[in-house]
């Protein structure tokens, strides 16, 4: 059964920060929100994390593997290089959803988001016993997205389907399941998802076809933390292509290693 560990990472008074003095060049908050960003996914991923930028201002990572010390760490290494601090809500649950829900609720309790006072918030409880399936990740990926897009459209057009497949998935996972969908870059979706049948993988995949027109297929893997699932889920893919089918769920992370 899963019990995922999600850590909300919310940059402190960033929004009255980008403003003051005045107003700042806008390449440069990019360029701060993206090495900010590969700094945090370094950081959890060296430990067994996955992390995803979603507005970069407040950004979500599965921590599971990561305790308290690993937590302070990550705030330590972010006040000593950036001219910003970070606050991290833990929450843990079987449901994606919900394990965000209460990291977000640890922080909004401290104070608001663009509160002066609020300085390097550490709110939550992580998993204080793992098992190996406690987090399951799902590898979604658009069947021949250059041969219908990239070969065939210019890139703003082809990044508006993929974008609307990746809106459609989405929107139906956390609505129906509480899964925690991510758009990584070209064609691939990870999303993040509590126990779900492939019957479930199925009816997901039918809603964006049919919603958007965008055709989706989907390994699943489970584990102790986000990157032995997500191995696992990344060969269960290789098994869709090869079979030629929409849904294959891994085996377990460590029988995926042993092969």
């Amino acid at each position: 059964m899963t019990n995922t560990q999600l850590t909300l990472v919310q940059i402190d008074n960033y929004g009255p920060w980008t403003v003051t003095p005045e107003p700042r060049r806008e390449m440069d908050l990019q360029t701060l929100q993206s090495r900010l960003f590969a700094d945090l996914a370094q950081f959890v991923g060296h430990r067994g994390g996955y992390a995803f930028f979603t507005r970069f201002d407040n950004m979500v990572a599965v921590t599971n593997g990561l305790d308290l010390d690993d937590h302070r760490l990550l705030q330590e290494s972010t006040g000593n290089r950036y001219p910003v601090t970070v606050s991290l809500g833990i929450g843990v649950d079987p449901n994606p959803a919900v394990a965000l829900e209460r990291a977000t609720e640890g922080l909004q309790g401290a104070g608001s988001a663009q509160d002066g006072d609020r300085r390097e918030v550490l709110s939550g409880t992580p998993v204080t016993e793992p098992s190996g399936d406690d987090v399951s990740i799902a590898h979604f990926d658009v069947n021949d997205a250059t041969e219908k897009y990239t070969d065939q459209l210019n890139e703003f057009d082809s990044f508006i389907q993929i974008e609307q497949g990746y809106a459609a998935l989405m929107r139906y996972l956390r609505e129906e399941h509480g899964g925690l969908s991510f758009f990584v870059g070209g064609d691939n979706i990870i999303a993040v998802t509590p126990d779900m049948a492939v019957a479930d993988y199925r009816a997901a995949i039918d809603h964006v076809e049919e919603t958007v027109g965008v055709d989706l297929k989907v390994g699943v893997g489970q584990g102790e933390h986000a990157h032995a699932a997500g191995m696992a889920a990344k060969h269960a893919l290789e098994e869709c292509r090869h079979h030629g089918t929409a849904v294959e769920l891994g085996g377990a992370a460590g029988e995926v290693e042993s092969e």
